[in-house]
């Protein structure tokens, strides 16, 4: 069987973790009916917390992360997939406790298989990855409880990071008016250049003055954060004002009361990207590769390699990252 290169994280006896790319054997990976080399993966923070032994990511060591893969299949026994044809496959368990896309193959099961859509690249589906799925089904989800861009400013947190970035350019594209969130100094220019018409700080979305309502602004919201900037963003949606989150970076907690709930028929959905309906996914796939895929894709990425990834995971854990990052595998 093949041998290939991995990106692999191990133990120490100190209980500390280091990684070092290594050669594997195909042989070496889980059970499942698609074998995938894989031409591209992206990185995640969930990879990097993965990379540094979070235990509530990955359980066992030593391991491959990578959450996103996109490559050919190689070998198959499901009747779903052919030998040849070009597949993503994100979230799922893929990275997290089993060998994910920072190898050159994975193999996963059939039903974490999706066919790369016509229109779509390998590259550009890593450029996407799980932020721009996740960002795809959080935007979807405004739309199905009739958001429309005559309604309002649509505000988006975490505005540079990866699904942050995918949801302004997204949004933008679809001819929504976006406010963008951001504490990083270079910020504003970043995102104005992907199409946000305002751009704020995160203090600006942090209210402390304990009022459980505040002046409506926005007809919708995606956000990254959670913690008390999403509890301000709810006092401050207009009436019938939609929110979808998928983050919580800042905080778990959510220190807001039922008011902007029962006072202005707000409505806030939870996504989730890993486990989501197969053929919502599959929904969102095609939207990203035809009318919700962006011009400029191309200019918000870096790639790497395998050597290039530690250099980039200490920057995103440090939130230093700006747009995407894409593996060359």
């Amino acid at each position: 069987m093949p041998t290939f290169q991995a990106f692999y994280v191990t133990e120490n006896a100190d209980k500390t973790f280091s990684n070092q790319i290594i050669e594997r054997s195909t042989d070496d990976l889980p059970a499942g009916e698609v074998l995938i080399r894989v031409k591209y993966s992206s990185l995640n923070y969930k990879d990097a917390l993965s990379s540094i032994g979070n235990r509530g990511v990955t359980r066992n060591f030593p391991h491959t992360p990578g959450i996103d893969a996109a490559g050919i299949i190689e070998e198959s026994s499901s009747d779903e997939f052919s030998v040849g044809e070009q597949v993503v496959v994100t979230g799922f368990d893929l990275g997290m406790n089993t060998a994910g896309g920072f190898g050159q193959y994975i193999r996963v099961p059939a039903r974490w298989v999706v066919k790369l859509p016509r229109g779509l690249r390998l590259k550009e589906s890593m450029i996407f990855g799980t932020a721009g799925l996740t960002a795809a089904l959080c935007i979807d989800k405004l739309l199905q409880n009739e958001l429309t861009s005559d309604k309002g400013k649509v505000i988006v947190t975490g505005a540079t990071g990866g699904v942050g970035t995918m949801t302004v350019m997204i949004l933008a594209k679809l001819g929504f008016h976006v406010v963008g969130v951001t504490g990083k100094p270079e910020g504003e220019v970043f995102l104005l250049n992907l199409g946000a018409k305002e751009v704020i700080s995160r203090e600006a979305v942090n209210d402390q003055s304990g009022k459980p309502m505040l002046k409506g602004i926005y007809a919708g919201c995606v956000d990254t954060v959670g913690g008390n900037m999403l509890a301000t963003i709810l006092k401050s949606m207009q009436y019938n004002g939609v929110v979808s989150i998928c983050g919580l970076v800042q905080s778990p907690e959510l220190p807001t009361s039922v008011f902007p709930f029962i006072l202005r028929g707000v409505s806030m959905f939870g996504i989730d990207s890993s486990e989501c309906d197969l053929e919502w996914r599959k929904k969102m796939w095609k939207n990203l590769a035809k009318k919700w895929k962006p011009k400029g894709i191309q200019n918000i990425i870096k790639i790497v390699t395998l050597k290039g990834l530690s250099k980039e995971i200490k920057k995103i854990l440090k939130g230093g990252q700006v747009g995407r990052v894409v593996v060359r595998l």
